[in-house]
């Protein structure tokens, strides 16, 4: 074969396979659901509208009365608003998204859905919490911050200083949205916050400065109640696992995205609104956690959270390391657990900007040859 023909046919292979993992990419995102979970009873199931009265803007309000009083086990469809009480909309300019950041001093640009009581659960206890559906609004929006305004915000503020937004319409059909002609994105929606109601412990500073630990905190920084955890595992079909600090678990959730890659380094998401956000909460009394704790069907997700990146990157090793000591399927000590993670865990940045910087490690489920599956 000629060296030209060869080029020829090398190409073509290529051409081939890009063409094929542009169609891939375009299909629809298989959907996920909790085949691989015990079974959990379902109990009645409620719906939670998104209005002015259920949703909050960019804090987390303790003493903010409950909007949905359920039991363990129930289900609850939930709707979302876009950031800042819906204000971001198809049309609105960096300008407008600049002023609706000024508007809320100290606060997040989070519409939070909530709080929901959850009959039974007390300080102590562990939220279970399933995501069992996640059905986004039509439309999506990215932007960052100018970084003359804003230079702490996002990886390379410093070098945009001028500020970007864009918006998206959404197949939900296909589940993809276009970036421009050429590049096509499949929808992997998850709620960007969740939260439960807040640690009093919590260090964030509080509402017009209060040092009233029971004063609202915002929603900016990821702790250990969830609230802006960014992390994109959670998606339909996973199950978030949250400490209790107050009575009733107070469950909120917000900051809607559509896709997010780690590190979501330009500040935001693809950042939605989601018709349905269907959640069972199931109250447990048997387990202690101090951080949240995630679970895929593939995947044990802990999560580390601080200020500085690599104090974050040692937090989410030690409660990886921690669980693996922890768990009975294969006892392991804490030396062996330590070399696992080395090995076979898998540690990413969820995001970096959101003041408290987080990373998260996977342990993949496929290393342990004796476990269930389905």
């Amino acid at each position: 074969m000629t060296s030209m023909k060869r080029t020829f046919v090398v190409s073509a292979v290529i051409a081939a396979f890009a063409g094929g993992a542009v169609i891939a990419q375009q299909s629809a995102a298989p959907r996920v659901n909790h085949e691989w979970a015990s079974k959990a009873p379902a109990g009645k199931h409620h719906t939670l509208p998104a209005t002015l009265e259920t949703v909050q803007w960019g804090w987390l309000d303790p003493k903010e009365p409950p909007k949905l009083t359920i039991n363990s086990g129930d289900t609850v469809s939930i709707e979302t608003m876009m950031h800042a009480h819906d204000k971001i909309q198809p049309g609105t300019t960096i300008e407008q998204a600049v002023e609706l950041r000024k508007a809320n001093p100290g606060g997040g640009p989070h519409s939070m859905t909530g709080p929901i009581f959850v009959n039974g659960a007390e300080p102590g206890d562990v939220l279970e919490v399933r995501i069992l559906r996640i059905e986004p609004k039509p439309f999506a929006v990215n932007f960052n911050l100018p970084g003359k305004d804003f230079p702490t915000i996002g990886a390379l503020a410093s070098e945009m200083p001028e500020g970007f937004i864009r918006f998206f319409n959404l197949d939900l059909q296909k589940r993809t949205a276009e970036f421009k002609p050429g590049i096509t994105l499949d929808l992997q929606p998850f709620p960007g916050t969740f939260a439960v109601g807040v640690d009093p412990d919590d260090p964030s500073p509080r509402k017009g400065g209060a040092k009233d630990p029971m004063a609202p905190v915002s929603t900016l920084r990821p702790w250990k109640n969830g609230s802006n955890l960014d992390i994109n595992e959670m998606q339909e079909g996973s199950t978030i696992f949250i400490p209790v600090f107050l009575k009733g678990g107070l469950i909120w959730t917000g900051d809607s995205h559509c896709r997010q890659g780690n590190g979501e380094v330009n500040l935001t998401a693809l950042e939605c609104s989601y018709k349905e956000i269907r959640i069972q909460p199931i109250v447990r009394k048997d387990m202690k956690l101090e951080w949240p704790f995630i679970e895929t069907r593939t995947h044990w997700i802990s999560v580390g959270l601080n200020e500085d990146l690599n104090v974050a990157m040692v937090n989410a090793t030690r409660e990886a390391v921690n669980w693996l000591a922890s768990q009975k399927m294969v006892p392991m000590t804490r030396y062996e657990a330590y070399a696992l993670v080395s090995m076979a865990g898998d540690c990413r940045v969820s995001q970096v900007v959101d003041v408290r910087k987080g990373v998260h490690c996977m342990i993949p489920k496929s290393i342990f040859t004796n476990l269930k599956r389905s």
